[in-house]
């Protein structure tokens, strides 16, 4: 499976990949909770990065649960990545939102100036040159 970054998984019954990426996907092995995977993308440092942010999670969800089942201790730190990325998609629609509204202020705003300027520009005596902005 293969996300934007161009990260892939390895995953024996995939199909091979219709297109290739620029870069050809490089193996990494990295260490998740006491297991090694193989993985492959395009980025070495970028899987690397997210396979610690795994473990990390992982560790932490184990250490507070006292559980030692690791597909348990998998699923509730899957559960709070999600957790994360939810609650920071909610913060960037809501910043996204807002830059939209001040880019339309700012549009509406540029407009009743442009209007302003034009209207001071026509009223004024003796110009032949006067051009108007908007």
């Amino acid at each position: 499976m293969a996300n934007p970054s161009g990260t892939t998984f390895a995953d024996p019954s995939a199909q091979p990949a219709r297109h290739e990426p620029a870069n050809p996907p490089t193996a990494v092995a990295v260490d998740i909770y006491d297991g090694i995977y193989h993985l492959h993308g395009t980025d070495p440092a970028h899987i690397e990065r997210l396979a610690h942010i795994v473990d990390s999670k992982m560790r932490a969800v184990a250490a507070r649960g006292g559980t030692v089942d690791s597909l348990r201790v998998a699923v509730l730190a899957a559960l709070n990545i999600t957790d994360e990325l939810d609650s920071l998609r909610q913060r960037y629609d809501a910043l996204a939102g807002s830059v939209s509204q001040s880019q339309r202020n700012l549009r509406s705003r540029a407009g009743s100036l442009a209007h302003m300027l034009d209207e001071v520009l026509t009223d004024t005596p003796n110009r032949e040159d006067v051009r108007k902005v908007g």
